[in-house]
């Protein structure tokens, strides 16, 4: 039996009141041994296609200035060791997502090169280090919706339900402030790439405020985003704000939309849940968006187990390419620029609740085991077919010891559109900041901002 099966064989969810308890002192000693620190496997896979963890990518490869946003690819000369196709799918079906799997057999010419795999994620000491404590004194509450006892790292190393697993993903390190400008393209099915959106997103993470004492109250914010767009014309002046807190059962998410038109910030109910994107021009919903965000209080969540999959990683000639027409080929994103490496991932389902809506009825998340964040997911419709299929593109910011997947991809395998989110290469990638003022972080201050 493999670890993951002994591990979640052996997981029974202690539950005093209506929190879930964390790991015990015995089960933590395992991070930092035969697990990481955020709790990953640390030794090689059996024939050794993944290898042992090392601390991650920290040594930027040449050509790289230090202080730029743009990231050389680190591996820019290995080549593939080995293509799948349509053809030869089978062979390699357990590996790969039901998403990978309908695009192999919608289109022909669709094909996944597989490279070397390199564990490149590498995170800063701190929150190292407050993961392996919050092991022992984080916990779930409101049947999972909200947590306690966590400070400035990874909650749950050692999870024990989906929902905690969820909450690393939520709570998963990308720096305390970032900031880039980007495009979204929709390609139809006729292969006609349109201009979804562009702007320039802000996202910060008080989470992780390094001069953080204590852990996080319910009514703390941990993520709050803001957006300013400029294109297509029709939107150009639009901004949005959005915040989210550590249990939003107490407080659900507070979003607002300043509208040049009426010149005036309203409050956005609807910036969450299934509601269409706008950035995406619809192709996707508000909590695709990073492959899941916001509450998880409409699905029940299932921690299935760890598999070994194939998983975008290392993309960097993807995640920094310069021209948007190279990128955008009719019906798939092109594969020359696509890196797939075979990594551990979390596998959790997510089920729609009975009597709660949302037009996916069931979700399965592929979760990085060395980040914690959601490289795929599967998306079912209420007939139990499947809808959508989403990938996340992890090229870590090795000058920053910090994870990057901001770059996604939506697959619409029933209409044959596709869409690609946050595309940054044309505006020189990711930079990493301090948190803005927090006068910022006002209705009043996104009104200000907005004007055109």
């Amino acid at each position: 039996m493999t670890f993951a099966k002994t591990l979640l064989a052996g997981a029974l969810l202690a539950v005093i009141g209506n929190a879930a308890a964390a790991v015990t002192a015995d089960e933590a000693k395992q991070l930092g041994t035969r697990l990481t620190r955020v709790g990953a496997e640390t030794g090689a896979n059996a024939d050794g296609t993944i290898p042992a963890y090392t601390g991650g990518l920290i040594t930027a490869p040449a050509g790289f200035k230090a202080g730029t946003s743009i990231r050389p690819d680190p591996f820019a000369s290995e080549k593939p060791r080995l293509t799948i196709t349509s053809k030869n799918m089978a062979q390699y079906e357990g590996q790969l997502t039901v998403g990978a799997r309908a695009l192999l057999k919608k289109y022909p010419n669709y094909r996944i090169d597989v490279y070397p795999t390199h564990r490149t994620v590498a995170l800063p000491d701190r929150v190292l280090d407050n993961t392996a404590a919050n092991a022992t004194r984080a916990s779930t509450k409101d049947g999972g919706l909200g947590i306690s006892g966590a400070i400035g790292g990874y909650p749950f190393p050692i999870p024990k339900s989906g929902y905690e697993a969820m909450w690393n993903h939520l709570l998963r390190y990308v720096g305390v402030a970032s900031n880039f400008k980007y495009d979204n393209w929709n390609v139809d099915s006729s292969g006609t790439p349109a201009l979804a959106t562009s702007g320039k997103l802000f996202v910060e993470y008080p989470y992780y405020d390094p001069a953080a004492t204590k852990p996080a109250e319910e009514t703390d914010v941990y993520f709050r985003t803001k957006i300013f767009y400029n294109a297509p014309a029709r939107r150009a002046g639009e901004a949005l704000m959005a915040v989210d807190v550590v249990n939003p059962f107490k407080r659900p998410r507070r979003a607002w939309l300043y509208l040049p038109g009426q010149r005036r910030v309203k409050l956005a109910p609807d910036i969450s849940y299934d509601t269409p994107n706008p950035g995406t021009a619809g192709s996707a919903t508000y909590d695709d968006a990073w492959i899941f965000n916001g509450s998880m209080d409409r699905y029940d969540f299932n921690l299935v187990g760890k598999k070994e999959v194939l998983v975008p990683y290392n993309t960097y000639r993807l995640t920094y390419a310069k021209k948007a027409a190279e990128v955008t080929t009719p019906q798939f994103v092109n594969p020359d620029l696509v890196r797939w490496e075979l990594h551990r991932v979390w596998v959790v389902e997510a089920k729609l609740k009975p009597g709660k809506r949302h037009i996916y009825a069931k979700r399965t998340f592929y979760l990085d085991e060395d980040s914690w964040t959601a490289l795929a997911a599967d998306q079912y419709d209420a007939n139990g077919r499947l809808y959508r299929a989403s990938f996340a593109h992890m090229s870590p910011s090795y000058d920053t010891r910090t994870p990057n997947a901001e770059t996604q991809v939506f697959y619409d395998l029933t209409s044959g559109v596709y869409n690609i989110s946050f595309l940054m290469g044309p505006y020189d990638g990711i930079r990493y900041t301090n948190p803005l003022p927090v006068n910022q972080w006002s209705p009043d201050a996104l009104a200000g901002a907005g004007v055109r």
